[in-house]
């Protein structure tokens, strides 16, 4: 007898062999109702047979729930008007009923993705997880300590900024991509996975200016005038800590001079991707030293209404610094906690070397 954790996995894969089989078992359940109504309908009134339609709301497709329907509303009025007398009041459940039915099946009908609510979903789950486990930073070196933390606008749990990242040449080399498309929250997550998906592809084989040369191109592709992104490109050797930085309209990311003690504004500027065929790519070069650091953010950190984003990135070196005073780890969690709650996402990405 299969389990209940083998019936809810084929519920999820939406087949139409999983949906049939629903389907069966909440027609099964209105003729047992129906029985009951025509026995003792004080036990199981019209109104309750609502239950099995919005059961069917939430675990059928469209088409298998218009079925349902017909065999619900079928045996709900055969059972209702087969009580004599047929009163107001009756006549009265029965309208309001139909009301109802005509409701359910309206919000079903404007499912876009053709699947019922909770398995569309699932479905949008399984694609935040997979972008989440994409931008995962592989295991590295006992050196190097790499860490994250992103909000979505709002607080939402979609977001339009993701990472990419991929250890190359045999564990010597780290390539990672942070990105900012257009967008924000939940309007930018379409965007963000179907390019998420092309850079997964991309990163790793390819690099440097001829890596964002294809994210450009892809974009280009796009059919909209609005597909656009910033994004910053860091390939790093771990084994001497020599880094190269390409921005593409990105906000600069910082580099922490243990000497120092403080976080310096990096060079490397550039035109954001999907604009221009050829965008003007300027990189930056340097050495994590021990002890140092890059920070790498998006502009929801950084930008806010009625203030200059010199002056957002000034607050973020002064509260970076702040943040690392007890420790590298964790203090990009600080820093994320420190930004004020705004309509924008927000990520905060730290590579540092012991």
């Amino acid at each position: 007898m299969p389990s209940a954790r083998h019936l809810s996995d084929a519920w999820r894969s939406g087949t139409n062999r999983s949906q049939s089989r629903v389907l069966l078992v909440l027609i099964v359940c209105t003729m047992g109702s129906f029985f009951v109504s025509m026995a003792r309908y004080d036990l199981f009134p019209l109104a309750h047979y609502f239950l099995w339609l919005l059961l069917g709301m939430v675990l059928l497709r469209f088409g298998r729930l218009l079925v349902l329907t017909a065999v619900i509303v079928g045996f709900g009025l055969v059972a209702t008007m087969a009580q004599v007398p047929i009163t107001a009041s009756r006549v009265s459940a029965v309208m309001v009923f139909l009301v109802g039915v005509g409701i359910v099946l309206f919000v079903s009908s404007r499912q876009r993705s053709g699947l019922p609510g909770p398995l569309s979903s699932a479905l949008l789950a399984d694609l935040r997880d997979r972008l989440t486990a994409q931008g995962a930073i592989p295991t590295l070196p006992e050196q190097w300590h790499a860490q994250s933390a992103m909000v979505g606008a709002d607080d939402v749990g979609y977001a339009g900024d993701f990472m990419v990242a991929e250890l190359t040449e045999e564990g010597q080399r780290l390539e990672i991509v942070l990105v900012d498309v257009m967008g924000k929250g939940v309007a930018a997550a379409p965007s963000a996975l179907l390019f998420a998906g092309a850079l997964g592809g991309l990163v790793g084989t390819l690099r440097g200016e001829r890596l964002m040369d294809a994210a450009n191109e892809f974009l280009l592709r796009q059919d909209s005038e609005e597909t656009f992104a910033t994004a910053v490109h860091l390939s790093l050797d771990l084994s001497h800590g020599s880094y190269t930085i390409l921005s593409a309209g990105h906000p600069p990311a910082l580099s922490w001079s243990p000497a120092a003690e403080a976080w310096a504004v990096d060079n490397s500027r550039g035109l954001a991707l999907g604009v221009l065929p050829h965008p003007e790519l300027n990189a930056s070069h340097g050495v994590i030293e021990a002890g140092g650091a890059l920070l790498f953010h998006t502009d929801g950190v950084v930008e806010s209404r009625g203030a200059d984003i010199e002056d957002g990135i000034d607050w973020l070196r002064l509260t970076a610094r702040e943040a690392i005073a007890a420790g590298f780890p964790g203090a990009a969690r600080r820093i994320i906690e420190r930004v004020k709650r705004g309509d924008d996402d927000r990520a905060v990405l730290i590579l540092s070397r012991a």
